[in-house]
């Protein structure tokens, strides 16, 4: 008999796994929730543990990436050999607070990168927008909590990603227009969380009330980990033990949290949107699950919000509320005093000054009530605006078109200025009013700073804008750069208004050409470097340097024909971890020096740059370098190094060829950067970081590195000036080759990493059973094989196994044998 003319039998007479069960005798899916935490790698849920342990409700997780590109502490696993490290790690530590659902959907954590744009790229924003949307209808969520959306200095460019995925996801899941294709029906989140906020806390019980956000508009919830959890312990000693669960991060040893209870604080959530009724005064755990999964004054289940008919108004000006709400019954709108009412309008009165205002909504019924509010910002009639650093303003047009005007300004408005430099500076002025307006534009600078004179500015009609470009001069180069203070606030003004951005001040140095060509070899010759020394000792992130012998360090950098040196004395009391040579990467797990460049000083992310790192001493003895997070991550072509162990640190010397850098440099603007990393510990880990231009997350954000002139260098003729395609590193692991991830599959009847569904298959007597062509990963007692199938019968090994299967077209689907 042929194969084809049983394949119609044996599928009816098996039960398909369908995309959605049901679960036995009707009630709740097997696959439902009703808190959903979404992130970009394993740990990112690590600090809301405590939180959604005492929420005693099914919460689950979703994780973009298995962390493929993060460090190792327990071995020299990478990309999905990590990734499957990263995983166990996590469902280990989620399990700590009871959640046994987690969903992987296979994207690659390249490398650290501090852009949203770059996630984008490697991600690819429809596949993952749609998966993350059929999660959500798949497991119908009550709460959501993600992360920072913002590109807030050092927040991690793939955070900012997930919590962009998950805020339009929040709006697509329920939107029936929105990925139809999905055969899954609309989904509402009732409300809608970022972790964390800005403002001032206390310790203790009271830490739920006892808050001030620096917004006073924000709308935070504090849950205390001192709640008794299990085992005699608090929620927040088993958040403690969850974290511990990330040894490949490190994290093993991290210390015991107090059991004073006057000594634990909260974990904080910032509400971004509601769906439902909620109370402002309902406090704790509770008061986040409260009109979602928990009753309020009102049944669940009951619709209310409300939005503004435009976010921003101006003084003496009107703006409609729109109520939406499933409660017949009166509504009242109370606004800030001295504003009035009319109907659903509220009128703004003439002296409200800048700034957000909270419009409160009640609806009553029957004695019971609901409350919601409407968020609105007073605007100058004529405002202005420093132009945005180019992520930022990727951010902004990104969180207007998704309908969160009110996220649009979380980014404090900075841009650099090289030390004793200058630059040029847009400033954008906006007509927020109802007639044209003409006037004025000028900056008043603080000491140390000079700029252009003040300009007349032609008339602007209503919504419209104009721009004024001013250059700026530092004309104090010894003022503070970096985290040392090197932040420094000016003014805008235009008639009526005024706005208050900051410069970043960034060092700057000259690099000047050797009399010769510097010998490799870890020594300061004579005529190899004959610029100026530079301090690289500021601190950037981790742990301060409790003196200069613990760490400190100086560089000198060079050039000769068509290469760049450098000399970096690191002191350096205790020296970490010396891994293998075949380990050479991931460089921040120990000791070691960190070199970038950005070729024309204008790049918006590391892909376009050039980053060496050189650990000073191997296992074997020898140093070792690599390139890491940038145009071409991996080994380091045409570089020599070379070290010495000083017994009070260690010296890094090193030549670079600059036809290895992507694109041609600018002598006169290139950005250049020169980071140590200190580890004290033999654990694969680091404490201290320090540097030359320092900002949190500096490595990944060229934007904030050091300016360097080539004093008298040319790049050869003909060598491209723009850098080539980035070589990303996108290999992950996949649901269907991950035995925790299909065993979760087949419990839940959901295909594996939150793909499309394929068609079923069945494991019969020894036989994949499928109607497609495709890949299946087979784990049979232990044992790992991988098969093509054709559609049909494919034989399988023997014992007891689990299977995931993946078509050309990326449809998954799972399968055990029983």
């Amino acid at each position: 008999m042929r194969w084809g003319a049983l394949l119609p039998v044996v599928l009816l007479a098996g039960t398909a796994v369908p995309v959605h069960a049901a679960q036995p005798g009707g009630g709740r899916d097997r696959a439902e929730l009703d808190v959903l935490f979404i992130g970009a790698h394993p740990d990112d849920e690590a600090f809301t543990l405590a939180t959604l342990g005492q929420f005693k409700v099914r919460s689950g997780v979703v994780t973009v990436t298995r962390g493929e590109g993060g460090g190792n502490a327990v071995g020299p696993e990478e990309g999905p050999a990590l990734g499957r490290i990263r995983e166990a790690e996590e469902r280990r530590a989620v399990g700590k607070a009871g959640i046994t659902d987690v969903y992987n959907l296979d994207k690659a954590d390249f490398y650290y990168t501090v852009s949203s744009p770059l996630t984008q790229q490697a991600w690819g924003h429809e596949d993952t927008l749609g998966k993350v949307v059929r999660v959500i209808r798949q497991t119908k969520p009550k709460v959501v909590i993600t992360m920072d959306p913002a590109p807030t200095p050092g927040n991690h460019g793939n955070h900012q990603y997930a919590a962009r995925l998950a805020i339009e996801a929040y709006e697509k899941a329920a939107d029936s227009a929105a990925f139809r294709d999905q055969g899954l029906r609309p989904w509402a989140v009732s409300r809608l969380f970022t972790g964390g906020f800005d403002g001032e806390s206390t310790k203790g019980p009271g830490c739920v009330r006892d808050f001030a956000p620096a917004e006073p508009t924000d709308r935070v919830w504090g849950a205390w980990g001192g709640e008794p959890a299990y085992d005699g312990k608090t929620w927040a000693q088993i958040e403690r033990a969850a974290q511990r669960e990330y040894a490949s991060q490190g994290w093993a040893g991290f210390g015991d949290v107090p059991t004073d209870p006057a000594k634990i604080g909260c974990d904080y959530f910032t509400q971004v949107a509601s769906r439902v009724p909620y109370r402002l005064d309902a406090h704790g755990a509770r008061g986040m699950l409260e009109g979602a999964v928990v009753p309020g004054e009102l049944p669940l289940g009951t619709k209310l919000s409300a939005k503004p008919a435009r976010h921003e108004v101006t003084a003496g000006s009107a703006v409609k509320i729109n109520v939406t709400s499933s409660v017949r019954g009166r509504t009242t709108l109370t606004p800030p005093p001295g504003w009035t009412v009319n109907g659903d309008t509220v009128k703004v009165p003439a002296n409200a000054q800048p700034g957000k205002a909270r419009i409160g909504v009640r609806v009553a019924n029957g004695g019971k009530s609901g409350f919601t509010e409407a968020l609105v910002e007073v605007v100058p009639v004529l405002s202005a605006a420093q132009q945005p650093l180019p992520q930022v303003a990727q951010y902004q047009q990104w969180a207007r078109e998704i309908g969160h005007p009110e996220l649009a300004g979380l980014v404090p408005p900075v841009l650099t200025l090289p030390s004793g430099g200058s630059r040029d500076i847009d400033v954008t002025i906006r007509n927020n009013g109802d007639v044209a307006r003409d006037g004025a534009v000028s900056l008043t600078m603080p000491a140390g700073f000079e700029a252009g004179p003040e300009q007349r500015f032609p008339s602007v009609a209503p919504g419209a804008s104009t721009v004024a470009r001013f250059t700026v001069r530092n004309t104090d180069a010894a003022l503070p750069t970096g985290m040392r203070g090197g932040d420094y606030r000016y003014t805008i003004n235009v008639p009526g208004g005024t706005a208050r951005p900051a410069l970043e001040l960034v060092p700057a140095t000259t690099i000047s050409q050797a009399g010769g060509s510097p010998v490799v070899d870890g020594i300061a010759g004579t005529g190899e470097y004959p610029g100026p020394e530079i301090d690289i000792s500021s601190r950037w992130e981790g742990d301060e340097c409790t003196s200069a012998a613990d760490c400190s360090a100086t560089a000198r950098l060079s050039w000769r024909d068509d290469t760049l040196y450098g000399l970096v004395t690191v002191t350096d009391d205790v020296l970490g971890t010396k891994l293998a040579t075949a380990d050479c990467k991931r460089h921040w797990r120990t000791d070691s020096v960190e070199l970038t460049i950005d070729p024309r000083g204008r790049s918006e992310n590391t892909s376009t740059t050039y980053k060496l790192a050189v650990l000073p001493a191997t296992a074997e003895g020898p140093p070792c370098a690599l390139r890491d997070a940038d145009n071409k991550q991996g080994g380091a072509p045409g570089v020599k190094v070379a070290s010495k162990l000083t017994g009070t640190g260690y010296v890094v010397e090193f030549a670079v060829p600059l036809a290895e850098v992507p694109g041609a440099i600018d002598p006169a603007s290139a950005a250049v950067n020169v980071l140590v990393y200190d580890s004290d510990t033999q654990d694969k880990s680091g404490q201290t970081r320090i540097g030359w231009s320092t900002w949190g997350g500096v490595q990944g954000d060229p934007y904030r590195w050091g300016r360097a002139k080539l004093d008298g260098y040319t790049p050869p003729a003909g060598r491209p000036i723009d850098p080539p395609a980035p070589v990303l590193p996108l290999e992950a692991l996949l649901s269907v080759d991950s035995p925790e991830s299909l065993a979760q599959s087949v419990r839940l009847g959901l295909a594996p990493g939150a793909a499309p569904a394929a068609k079923p298959i069945r494991i019969v007597h020894g036989f994949l059973l499928s109607a497609e062509k495709g890949t299946a990963y087979i784990y049979a007692n232990g044992q790992r094989h991988v098969r093509q199938v054709a559609p049909g019968l494919t034989k399988l090994p023997q014992g007891q196994l689990l299977l995931g299967f993946i078509t050309p077209k990326g449809a998954t689907a799972a399968a055990e044998s029983r």
